[in-house]
């Protein structure tokens, strides 16, 4: 069953803790979106209220992907540039899907909605993204169209020790 995706949802308490439990799930599955397990979702809400901040701003449009029953089961959040030099491209953040619904093609579904968006907002003519290297991820990006234009050698310290490179990923929409 496909996923039913929103653009700029009503935040509400629901849909809040719906991403604090997406975010915490899939931190904790291992995922790359900005911390590693274990995690709870009180250490993440934090940086959903900083994303609601930019969403309150205008600065940033939240994608949300929903299941057969209404749970959250995906996010992207798109994140204009300020630079009056690179307007012409937005960012793409927090590209989650539920490990549950991992290998059902969700996330080339998210990439896809994401991309719709993207273009239906004035002036975009890419996304940019960065993934944490060592995962594959810079493939799965790749497959679905994103090109790989740079690495950052030890750029994220996942625990000491532990540096992974920050791949950057560019995605045309033209």
């Amino acid at each position: 069953m496909p996923l039913t995706f929103t653009l700029d949802p009503a935040i509400t308490p629901v849909l809040r803790d719906g991403i604090l439990d997406l975010w915490a799930d899939v931190s904790n599955a291992g995922g790359a979106v900005g911390f590693v397990p274990p995690v709870s979702r009180e250490e993440i809400r934090p940086e959903l209220l900083r994303h609601f901040v930019q969403l309150a701003e205008g600065r940033c449009r939240l994608l949300v992907g929903q299941d057969e029953s209404g749970e959250v089961a995906a996010t992207a959040f798109l994140t204009r540039n300020a630079h009056r030099l690179m307007t012409h491209w937005l960012w793409l953040y927090t590209v989650m899907v539920h490990p549950r619904h991992q290998g059902k093609g969700y996330g080339r579904d998210l990439l896809a909605a994401a991309a719709d968006a993207a273009r239906g907002i004035d002036g975009i003519e890419a996304i940019r993204l960065t993934c944490r290297g060592g995962l594959g991820l810079e493939r799965f990006y790749a497959s679905c169209g994103y090109k790989e234009v740079g690495r950052v050698p030890g750029a994220i310290r996942v625990a000491p020790g532990d540096d992974r490179e920050d791949v950057i990923m560019l995605l045309p929409l033209g």
